[in-house]
């Protein structure tokens, strides 16, 4: 029995059982990622479907997506690789690809235009290892790493990963507790504290998918972005209102196929509240 401490869940994990995220497990009383190295998605995307509009544009990166999720969002569009039933198969069934042949592929695609790699798809921090193991690797390449993660994972594992990555875009998924909590099974309080962090050591870009009738209030909207307005930098200076915010639709899909998709003009509305605070405010899925 160990206990894992990525995340708020603090999971107590017995001798070859993985916790909640179904990609850490237990090893000869160590906690240890059961997803190392193990590839279930692998594409050559533009940066800016990351989202990621203010770093690098009209460039490329490779995206790569394990297996495994740390929180249980309804709505999720990658439900068959992060916490479905079908997910937990990976752990036979995946790729096995080491860090140094994802780096190797990487500067394979450079003369295509690839700038790096992005993890993504699932959730990268809960295999935050072989991030870092890669990361290392796309660094002394002079290339540059991505992430793409839900920020549910403790400030050390930032620290640990901070020197190696240039970039993430992180879903701040909405602005309550009661979301995070009764929707999500998720805690807002350590994302915050997250992305607090992630600003002072890298570009920094937010996304918000706005669920009809959980987070499509206006003044849910305005407590998210006076919060990211107040964002500090490295050197403790306020430079929150630059931080890029996505405000994206919701599609039906998943778990949570009992609601239309957000009407087009609520999310330009919540643009609007959005840019009296953040200078770089985009929309997606309209």
């Amino acid at each position: 029995m160990a206990k894992c401490d990525v995340c708020f869940r603090h999971c107590e994990i017995a001798e070859g059982k993985t916790g909640f995220c179904g990609a850490r497990t237990c090893r000869d009383g160590r906690v240890l990622p059961a997803n190392y190295g193990k590839i279930t998605s692998l594409a050559l995307d533009p940066i800016e479907k990351k989202p990621l509009n203010r770093f690098f544009p009209g460039s490329l990166i490779l995206s790569a997506g394990s297996y495994g999720c740390n929180l249980r969002c309804p709505f999720c569009q990658n439900y068959e690789i992060s916490w479905s039933e079908q997910a937990w198969r990976f752990s036979e069934t995946a790729d096995e690809i080491s860090p140094e042949e994802l780096a190797q592929t990487a500067a394979y695609y450079k003369d295509r235009g690839n700038i790096g790699v992005a993890f993504t798809y699932n959730e990268p921090l809960i295999g935050y290892e072989y991030v870092l193991d890669t990361a290392k690797r796309i660094k002394a390449l002079g290339m540059k790493t991505v992430l793409v993660t839900n920020g549910t994972a403790a400030r050390h594992v930032l620290d640990k990963l901070a020197p190696y990555i240039d970039a993430m875009n992180i879903d701040l998924k909405g602005f309550t507790d009661r979301y995070y909590r009764e929707v999500l099974k998720g805690d807002r309080g350590m994302v915050m504290d997250f992305i607090e962090g992630a600003v002072q050591v890298c570009h920094v870009e937010l996304t918000t998918l706005i669920i009809p009738g959980e987070n499509d209030t206006e003044a849910e909207m305005e407590a998210l972005c006076r919060w990211v307005c107040g964002l500090k930098n490295g050197a403790g200076e306020v430079t929150g209102r630059s931080v890029p915010l996505h405000i994206s639709r919701f599609f039906p899909r998943f778990q949570m196929q009992d609601r239309n998709a957000t009407d087009v003009r609520r999310i330009y509305r919540l643009k609007e509240v959005a840019g009296k605070y953040l200078d770089h405010v985009y929309t997606g899925n309209c």
